[in-house]
C-alpha cells in the first residue's frame, strides 16, 4: 500500500537520530516543504538534540563552562519549526517491506509502530568497549554523546581520588587526557600502538608523545589493557595489561568508535567493510529508493585512495544532513566524498592531518616520496614565532599530492586546510608551490611551511624520476 495515500496527500518523513545529520536533514527538508506537504517525525533516544559532540572534551576539561553552550537547537526549538520530535524514544526495528519503524519509550518501555514514506537513518556511532572483564564497571566511561559527557562529569564530581587512566591515544584519548589534566588529575594514557595518534605516521606521532609527556602525562605504549580491576565496592581501582597495573579512580575509553548500524543490519540494509551503511552520492542507502543515511553511521568515499572509509566527524554529518534534506525535500544535492582532514590539540600543541598516511598509500598500491621540514608559524624574527613540523607525501612520477601532516604550536593546525583544498582539486606538489597564499610577518614566513614542504617534495619527485623508471605499483617502497 502507498503509505502517503493511506494518510492523504501529505507524505511522512521519519528520522532516526536527533543529532547533527538527522536534525540537519529534518530542518532542511522542512525549509523546502511545509507541514501541509511533508510531516516530519524524529526519534531520539537520549536527552539532547543538535549538539556538538566534538566539544565534549572541552566541556569536561572546563574550557566550556555550561553544557547548554554545546547545544545548537533544543527539542522545543525543533518542534517550534514543525518537526514532531520524540525524545527518549528509541527505534528498535525497521520493517523495510512494510515501510514502518517500531519505537520504544526508553523510560516506560511502551512500544508503537510509525509508518513512513521516506526514512532517514542517523544513528551515529558508539564508543568501542573492549571485550574484557570489568569494562562495564562503575567509573569506566566512553565519551560519544552529551549524556556520556554528563555521566563522566558526575563521576568526577563524586570521586575522591585524582588518578585517571585513558585507554587509547587517538583523537578522543588525547583530548580527554588534556581535559583530565585540566581537572587536576594525574593522567596515564595506555596505548596499544607505539605512538599516540595513529591517524599520523609514527614519526609525527612521536612529536605528540614527547609533548604529552612534557605536560606531565604518563605515556605507556605497546601495551594492551586486558582487564579493569575493581574494589570491594565494585568501583574501578586499576587497569591491567599483561605486564603491569595502573591505579585509577576513573577510566576513560578513548579507543575510538564504530558505526551504530545494528538496527540497519537487522533490517538487511547494505553495510561496508567498516560496518557503516553504504549510500550513493545523494546519501540514499544503496538499493533502497526511500531510505537515506548520514553522519557517523555511514561510510564515505575517500577521494584520494578511491576506497570507502568510516570517519566520525560533525563536519561531515552536517553536510550529509543538508544533502539528505535537500533530496527528501524535492531538490538535488550530492556528497562527493572526503580527503580525511582532521585537527586536534593537546594543550598548546596543535595536530593536523589530511589525505593518506604512508601505510594508507602502500595499502592501495601507490608509490610515493615523503619529505619532512621544520619551519615556524611566523617570520622567524617576529615575536611569538613557534616551531612547526610538516610532513608531505607525493605520488612518485606524477607528483600528485597524497597527504600532509602537521604538528606545531599556535597557527599550525589550520594550515592543513591549504593541503585539503589541494587534495580535493587533485593538485600536484609543483602546482602547490605557485599558490598565492597570504603573507605578512605576523602570520607566516615569506614561504609558508606548507609551500616549503611542497618545494622539497617537488625536488624529491624529480630526483626519483631521474634515478629510476618508477616500476609498477606495489614494488619496493620509497625511501624517506
Amino acid at each position: 500500500m502507498d503509505m502517503s495515500a493511506a494518510r492523504g496527500a501529505r507524505e511522512r518523513l521519519v528520522v532516526v537520530g536527533g543529532d547533527a545529520a538527522g536534525m540537519s536533514a529534518a530542518s532542511q527538508a522542512r525549509r523546502m516543504r511545509g507541514p501541509d506537504e511533508l510531516e516530519i517525525v524524529a526519534f531520539e533516544r537520549g536527552h539532547f538534540t543538535s549538539y556538538s559532540a566534538c566539544g565534549i572534551p572541552y566541556w569536561v576539561g572546563g574550557d566550556v563552562e555550561e553544557r547548554e553552550q554545546l547545544i545548537a537547537r533544543t527539542p522545543e526549538e525543533h518542534r517550534g519549526r514543525g518537526i514532531d520530535l520524540r525524545m527518549r524514544t528509541e527505534v528498535v526495528e525497521i520493517d523495510v517491506a512494510g515501510q514502518r519503524v517500531r519505537a520504544r519509550d526508553v523510560d516506560t518501555g511502551a512500544e508503537s509502530w510509525a509508518s513512513y514514506d521516506k526514512l532517514v537513518l542517523a544513528t551515529g556511532a558508539r564508543p568501542i568497549r573492549p571485550d574484557m572483564p570489568g569494562a562495564d564497571a562503575p567509573g569506566v566511561h566512553g565519551v560519544q554523546s552529551l549524556d556520556d559527557g554528563q555521566a563522566l562529569l558526575d563521576t568526577l564530581a563524586r570521586t575522591r581520588g585524582r588518578r585517571a587512566v585513558v585507554v587509547g591515544a587517538g583523537y578522543i584519548g588525547v583530548e580527554m587526557a588534556e581535559a583530565l589534566i585540566n581537572r587536576g588529575y594525574e593522567v596515564t594514557v595506555v596505548n596499544r600502538g607505539s605512538e599516540p595518534m595513529a591517524t599520523l605516521d609514527p614519526d609525527m606521532g612521536r612529536l605528540v608523545h614527547e609533548a604529552m609527556e612534557g605536560l606531565g602525562i604518563t605515556m605507556v605504549g605497546n601495551a594492551e589493557v586486558t582487564k579493569v580491576l575493581t574494589g570491594e565496592d565494585g568501583w574501578v581501582r586499576a587497569v591491567a595489561t599483561e605486564d603491569a597495573e595502573f591505579p585509577a579512580d576513573v577510566v576513560v575509553l578513548g579507543i575510538g568508535v564504530r558505526p551504530e548500524t545494528s538496527l540497519a543490519a537487522a533490517a538487511g540494509l547494505p553495510l561496508g567493510a567498516h560496518g557503516g551503511l553504504l549510500t550513493d552520492l545523494a546519501m540514499r542507502v544503496r538499493g533502497h529508493e526511500n531510505i537515506w543515511a548520514g553522519g557517523d553511521c555511514v561510510e564515505v568515499l575517500d577521494l584520494v585512495s578511491g576506497q570507502e572509509r568510516h570517519i566520525a566527524l560533525g563536519t561531515h554529518a552536517n553536510k550529509h544532513g543538508q544533502v539528505i534534506g535537500t533530496n527528501v525535500g524535492g531538490g538535488y544535492a550530492t556528497f562527493p566524498g572526503v580527503v580525511g582532514t582532521a585537527v586536534s590539540k593537546v594543550c598548546d600543541l596543535e595536530i593536523a592531518r589530511t589525505g593518506l598516511r604512508e601505510k594508507d598509500a602502500r595499502r592501495v598500491g601507490l608509490r610515493f616520496e615523503t619529505v619532512t621540514i621544520e619551519s615556524t608559524s611566523r617570520a622567524g624574527y617576529y615575536p611569538g614565532a613557534a616551531p612547526m613540523t610538516v610532513k608531505m607525501l607525493a605520488e612518485r612520477r606524477t607528483g600528485r599530492l597524497l597527504g600532509v601532516q602537521i604538528v606545531g604550536r599556535e597557527g599550525a593546525a589550520k594550515r592543513v586546510d591549504i593541503a585539503a583544498v589541494a587534495l580535493t582539486a587533485g593538485m600536484t606538489v609543483e602546482q602547490m608551490t605557485a599558490l598565492d597564499l597570504g603573507y605578512a610577518p605576523p602570520f607566516s614566513p615569506v614561504w609558508d611551511p606548507v609551500l616549503v614542504a611542497a618545494r622539497k617534495a617537488v625536488a624529491k619527485v624529480r630526483a626519483a624520476a631521474d634515478g629510476s623508471s618508477g616500476g609498477p605499483a606495489g614494488g619496493p617502497m620509497p625511501t624517506r
